[in-house]
């Protein structure tokens, strides 16, 4: 059992009473001095101690150097949350290289779009993950990478190494991961201040982008993660949400080593294999977005557990239903339930609610803007990002409670995107505020609430329609897990709403009964044109778990029109 919040926030000020710049390796090194023996890496298979990894990053990253790769060269990364993807992240941090993490769901097109736009100059892939075929989209891309790396088609690719996954690919050839490791040899220093990762955005509402990661900011907000959330000695984080992007990288991997703790990541999510992981491993937290959670609770109905190890959990991603949180502490044996907002831009999550706040906090708001403790602004309240609402149209600051778009600013904000000037100064205002795109409001408590995306709101017949609105009251409903409104064109109106809804599994839906749910509770023009039932894996997600509603846009048109 932890002991209380006052007391784990007490523990951290003991232990970090000052802040320190600190590169991700020189974070790590810091935690493997003082834990060496402890568990860092927990599998099935194994577990890697803090001084087990840390010498494992090192022969990798002699091995990095040894095939060429210098400080500021770009290494991208397609791996699936293996043990690998940890020891690699903390070897190139090591030769002051930068990583360019990419979603292992790219395509082949979406792939040779990142590797040429970050420029990167090596590539760790695995062979192939599911069923994407990594080293055949890479023969579609530049032929002979085995031995010529990426060629006339990708000039700046020297070299391909390959992650074998036991999934059935044989290619002569090609550097192994496993052959990469070397003796250590000495190190670079390497600056805080410098660029430690490229991580492209998901693209909820378009194509990615790089955005510019430092060391600091990336050390920062993990510390303040474990600040915020009250992070006691050994906490065990499991995830199962990928380490490319910045919640299961930052909130997970990264904040564990300042408490001494472990991760316990998963290469996919499953009900039942999470809560056996809970049990085998003792874990005492767990990284949820709301459709892993609601598959939990049903699977925890199904057979028994022992989760008395598990108190908290951070349950973010996207918009829950009302009922999930009391069904959490209910069936879970949750006693913490946090829940935040954040965006890569931001680094990480920027909000989050206390462990300790009442059940109205979570039902209401995407928590307060972060207090990091040290490894924040003194002068702005100790955090890393504070954030501001203005009128969309007129730029005016709103007052406390008023709906507007969410404006950051701080240590915690990205300079821009690599390479992309313009997409960079269309980001900021004048004065340097980050335009999130998200609508929002703030209370005179700091606390942020999330009503929908800018991009997302839509005029039917010349009113605004707030999708979120309508969202809330659809997934009230005890058989829809999954809503999500979006905007298609109309000859009449401008622009109707067409609801995508995923039904709790042995559900059944009545799309007209659903039409006439929304009619009875909202005004007309907002009431849905179309109703579409479907399976959740029809909804395309980011790895965070948001609809790309972008892409359900133009799904919805599709869909409607062949049905026309």
């Amino acid at each position: 059992m932890p002991g209380s919040i006052a007391e784990r926030e007490e523990a951290l000020r003991q232990r970090f009473p000052n802040w320190t710049p600190r590169t991700l390796h020189g974070a790590f090194d810091e935690a493997a001095r003082d834990f060496a023996e402890r568990p860092f890496l927990i599998t099935d298979a194994r577990t890697w101690t803090y001084a087990e990894t840390a010498d494992w990053s090192r022969r990798l990253a002699a091995g990095l150097i040894a095939i060429g790769v210098k400080p500021g060269d770009h290494v991208a990364i397609i791996l699936a949350n293996y043990p690998e993807f940890t020891a690699l992240k903390l070897a190139i941090s090591r030769v002051g290289a930068v990583a360019v993490p990419i979603n292992i769901h790219n395509r082949t097109d979406e792939l040779r779009y990142v590797l040429s736009q970050s420029r990167s100059a090596l590539l760790v892939t695995m062979d192939r993950f599911r069923d994407n075929d990594y080293a055949a989209a890479l023969d579609a891309i530049a032929p002979g990478w085995e031995f010529g790396g990426g060629g006339d088609a990708l000039p700046s690719l020297s070299h391909v190494v390959l992650f074998e996954t036991g999934e059935g690919c044989d290619r002569p050839g090609a550097l192994r991961l496993v052959d990469l490791e070397r003796d250590p040899v000495a190190l670079p220093e390497v600056d805080p201040a410098s660029d430690c990762d490229i991580i492209y955005t998901s693209g909820t509402t378009g194509s990615p982008k790089g955005v510019l990661l430092t060391h600091d900011m990336l050390t920062r907000t993990a510390f303040g993660s474990a600040w915020a959330r009250a992070f006691e000695d050994e906490r065990r984080i499991l995830f199962s949400l990928p380490m490319y992007h910045v919640f299961g990288y930052v909130e997970g991997l990264l904040a564990v080593p300042f408490v001494g703790g472990a991760i316990v990541p998963q290469l996919r999510f499953d009900p039942h294999d999470t809560l056996a992981a809970v049990a085998r491993h003792r874990v005492t937290d767990a990284l949820l977005i709301p459709t892993m959670t609601l598959a939990l609770l049903d699977a925890v109905e199904e057979r028994d557990y022992d989760l008395s190890s598990w108190h908290s959990v951070l349950a973010s991603g996207g918009r829950a239903p009302e009922r999930l949180w009391k069904a959490i502490r209910d069936r879970l044996g949750i006693r913490e339930i946090t829940t935040g907002y954040g965006m890569t831009e931001t680094t990480a999550s920027t909000t989050v609610t206390r462990p300790d706040d009442p059940d109205a906090r979570l039902l209401t708001t995407n928590g307060r803007q972060r207090d990091v403790g040290v490894a924040g602004d003194p002068a702005d309240g100790h955090r890393l990002v504070t954030y501001r609402v203005v009128d969309p149209e007129t730029g005016r600051v709103q007052p406390a409670g008023e709906v507007g778009e969410l404006m950051a600013r701080g240590i915690g904000v990205t300079r821009g995107y690599y390479d992309k000037p313009e997409a960079t100064a269309a980001a900021f205002d004048a004065e340097g505020w980050l335009m999130t795109g998200d609508l929002g409001r703030i209370d005179e408590d700091g606390y942020i609430t999330l009503v929908g995306r800018s991009k997302e709101s839509y005029r039917c017949g010349g009113e605004q329609v707030l999708p979120s609105e309508i969202e809330d009251l659809l997934t009230g409903h005890a058989d829809i897990v999954q809503a999500h409104v979006v905007p298609v064109p109309d000859e009449r109106m401008g622009e109707v709403g067409v609801a995508f809804v995923v039904a709790r599994d042995g559900a059944k839906l009545d799309p007209v009964a659903l039409q006439r749910l929304t009619a009875s509770r909202l005004a007309r023009f907002k009431v849905p044109r179309h109703i579409l039932v479907v399976n959740a894996a029809d909804i395309p997600t980011t790895a965070s778990g948001r609809a790309r509603k972008f892409l359900l846009s133009e799904q919805a048109a599709a869909m409607l029109g062949q049905a026309s």
